[in-house]
């Protein structure tokens, strides 16, 4: 048994809709607080108004739905329509890295969503005390969001 859980999860949901649905759902960040249980809205900053690399947003997120709320700038890092969609939450550097990729087999889209903690002595530190937590909370945010994406694009 490890002592330390990897700084890094996924989770995928089959949907049964094409990736052109699903990549509307998920590179659209203004759409999030529909589907998150933590990131209650999102909007593009900085003449951004759409996915691109390079482009930014900030998202308002309220810890596992209690606890403060606040604002994380975000960054695209990777835009490829159809296949995957990436960013990293800035706070003085790339903090953390969420992403989505989409992988179509027989009418289907299997959508992966996914993060990465940079692994930083702060980071580390915090993993070790509460990445067991975190990341069983991060789990089930991202099952949340992908089965509610499911819901929309299936309807």
């Amino acid at each position: 048994m490890e002592l330390v859980k990897p700084l890094s999860g996924e989770v995928s949901v089959a949907m049964a809709a094409p990736p052109e649905e699903v990549w509307a759902l998920v590179s659209d960040v203004t759409r999030i607080g529909e589907f998150s249980p933590e990131t209650f809205e999102a909007e593009w900053t900085h003449g951004a108004s759409g996915p691109a690399v390079g482009a930014r947003f900030r998202g308002h997120v309220k810890r596992n739905g209690v606890g403060p709320v606040y604002w994380t700038p975000c960054k695209v890092t990777k835009c490829v329509p159809n296949e995957v969609f990436e960013f990293v939450v800035l706070a003085g550097g790339p903090l953390n890295r969420w992403g989505y990729r989409l992988e179509p087999s027989e009418g289907e889209t299997l959508v992966t969503e996914y993060f990465r903690l940079t692994p930083n002595l702060m980071m580390r530190g915090y993993w070790l005390v509460l990445g067991r937590l975190r990341g069983r909370t991060n789990e089930r945010g991202m099952r949340t969001t992908l089965e509610r994406m499911r819901a929309v694009v299936e309807s």
